[in-house]
């Protein structure tokens, strides 16, 4: 075999965007996964999937809109931290923005619940393995 050959299987190459919004008092928005979903019933970042002809931060703001429905522009979204994290199957690179400005409340239209959350109490919450290794940089930031 020669050092060109992949050794396995090439996984796909998944590409989220998530947001931590932040509140007045400095807290961070948390968001449950439905029932039905894989990871269902743990705390996640809002965000989702880039879609083709997307940036990550239209994609934040469009997710934002639609599981939350709230507004706000890419102009609000600052960028704070990535995580990468291989899945079985994939591997899934997230870029994390900050946003402190936004319009309307947020609704839980698409989770179970949501929470605004000290950072430092993040890690008490059950996150998704990508998730998690975004805390410090938040803890850090507020």
């Amino acid at each position: 075999m020669s050092i060109d050959e992949p050794t396995s299987q090439p996984r796909k190459l998944l590409l989220v965007a998530a947001c931590a919004l932040v509140d007045a008092d400095g807290r961070v928005l948390i968001a449950q996964r439905p029932e039905g979903k894989q990871l269902a019933g743990m705390w996640e970042f809002p965000g989702g999937k880039v879609e083709a002809g997307e940036t990550p931060e239209e994609t934040v703001v469009r997710e934002l809109a639609e599981e939350l429905g709230i507004e706000t522009k890419t102009a609000c979204l600052a960028p704070l931290t990535f995580a990468s994290h291989s899945y079985e199957g994939f591997n899934l690179l997230m870029p994390l923005f900050v946003c402190r400005r936004f319009w309307g409340t947020p609704q839980p239209l698409e989770h179970q619940a949501l929470k605004w959350v000290r950072p430092n109490k993040l890690r008490d919450y059950d996150m998704p393995p990508a998730d998690a290794p975004l805390i410090p940089f938040l803890i850090d930031l507020l």
